[in-house]
């Protein structure tokens, strides 16, 4: 889908569908004023006969509107007194594109942009608006025989009606498509089907950006440097499968100053079977997500890539299978952590957090990075605690984490920070190694964070638990949707603004 701005006076779009947005109440939007002023009252009549609402989200295709175009959409968008809420204008948005595919529409001009929304400015309604249209006209159809409906929608004029803000609005609308690009990649890495997307080819996708981009380098440890490393916790979560593990390392630079870089950190388990502590057959569909971090990871590199980022950034992905066999790992396993640190793997189905903690030590000691998050689907107990609409967050550097929650704010990509006190580290006592890989049942997320947070003593860092957040289950839908790379993209560019 191609997007452009435009500032010219909508009813001269004569090719395209017109979308405008109408309010409760018979009330127009500025441009269904124009519209109507040129169709000499054709919606106002309309309107009267209480044909359209104007609730928000509610559509109604016209044909043959007189002197303006062949098809006009209208929007419903809520009362006209107070502005629009966050939920609104995306519902408003979402629902203006499954109206035009529904249509068949190729080519649209959409006037939403100039609605009110509350505390936020010209430049974010477009980046909003392009997010959502490629959100909602997303499909995955790789392995389809028959594709099914196609999306018709091919491009999308957005209306900027003030001619002295275009500037500012054509720097967001290529941001915007720049973080499209990182989403859509994390999308369609997720959505690969386990015996495609196995640790290979997740190093092979990470070359692919290399050499699709200048200012990324790429190299891949294999399992026999993680082993003269004494990567012990990330080695017994292999034990288990045919696949080889990797430790995928990308390095991007935007600037040749020198400087400790923003790493990323992501958990690759391209499929999670439970291992040894297997999970009941329901709890494996949907497992192939599991790997939805490293995919977050590679997703931010390209996003960063595309727009130029003037920042030094570091991603890893610890990727690897968790399968059950002969020589996987056993509860009451004890292995040694590349930091040294000794581990009791009492569930072999908390596999993530040892990958991560070995990924966690090499990310220090290699890149002794300014900053770190981790991005990981890693506890169930999330998706309890805060259904799919927040990813979990903690952080042992409150300023750190109040910019991660700020950008989410700003996203619409939300996360909620739970407590990292010294009480819950109790949980992962062990009478025979420094730590357990679990803490029991009560707390499942703050105590994820706590093993996380004993290997990282020496940076600032974060934790994004995406359990319920980078991939929807139910309602016999499945699908990534590729958070939280918005969030994690704004987080770079408020960034790149302090400095």
């Amino acid at each position: 889908m191609k997007f452009q701005l435009t500032s010219e006076n909508i009813t001269k779009q004569r090719r395209v569908c017109l979308v405008v947005g109408v309010f409760e109440q018979h009330e127009l939007s500025p441009s269904a004023e124009l519209v109507d002023k040129a169709s000499k009252g054709y919606l106002s009549k309309l309107l009267k006969s209480g044909e359209f609402a104007g609730k928000p989200g509610q559509t109604l295709l016209l044909h043959n509107v007189p002197n303006t175009t062949e098809r006009l959409l209208l929007v419903g968008c809520g009362k006209q007194k107070s502005p629009l809420s966050v939920q609104d204008y995306r519902k408003i948005i979402m629902s203006s594109v499954k109206a035009l595919n529904a249509a068949k529409a190729s080519d649209a001009a959409i006037s939403l942009t100039e609605l009110s929304v509350l505390k936020h400015d010209l430049s974010w309604k477009i980046k909003q608006a392009v997010a959502v249209c490629l959100d909602t006209a997303y499909q995955f159809t790789e392995y389809k025989s028959e594709a099914g409906e196609p999306q018709t929608l091919r491009s999308v004029t957005l209306s900027v009606t003030e001619k002295n803000k275009l500037t500012a609005a054509n720097h967001a609308l290529k941001e915007a498509i720049a973080i499209a690009a990182g989403v859509q990649f994390t999308k369609n890495l997720a959505n690969q089907p386990s015996n495609v997307c196995t640790p290979s080819y997740l190093a092979a996708q990470a070359k692919s950006l290399a050499k699709q981009y200048k200012s990324i380098k790429v190299k891949v440890l294999e399992e026999s440097a993680m082993k003269k490393l004494g990567m012990g916790a990330l080695l017994a979560v292999t034990k288990g499968s045919a696949q080889d593990a990797k430790l995928i390392c990308l390095e991007y630079k935007g600037t040749a100053k020198k400087s400790a870089p923003i790493a990323f950190v992501g958990k690759g388990i391209t499929f999670d079977t439970g291992g040894i502590s297997l999970k009941p057959a329901d709890s494996m569909v949907g497992m192939k997500y599991d790997m939805c971090g490293a995919a977050t990871v590679l997703g931010v590199m390209k996003a960063a890539a595309e727009m130029k980022l003037p920042l030094h950034i570091v991603g890893i992905c610890a990727s690897a299978e968790n399968m059950p066999s002969g020589t996987a790992c056993k509860p009451e396993d004890i292995v040694t952590t590349m930091s040294g640190q000794t581990v009791e793997i009492l569930n072999t189905d908390a596999e993530g957090r040892l990958v991560l903690c070995d990924a966690l030590t090499y990310c220090e000691r290699v890149y002794k990075p300014e900053t770190v998050i981790d991005i990981a689907t890693l506890t169930g107990a999330v998706v309890i605690a805060l259904g799919h609409h927040a990813s979990g967050l903690l952080a042992n550097h409150q300023p750190l984490a109040d910019e991660l929650l700020a950008a989410g704010i700003e996203t619409h990509d939300r996360a909620w920070q739970m407590p990292l006190w010294d009480e819950y580290q109790e949980q992962l006592r062990s009478p025979f190694a420094d730590m357990s890989n679990v803490g029991g049942r009560t707390g499942g997320v703050i105590t994820a964070g706590c093993f996380l947070s004993r290997f990282t003593k020496k940076m600032h860092w974060a934790h994004l638990d995406v359990a319920g957040t980078a991939a929807m289950m139910g309602g016999g839908e499945r699908y990534a949707s590729g958070r939280p790379v918005p969030m994690l993209m704004q987080f770079l560019l408020n960034r790149c603004g302090n400095k």
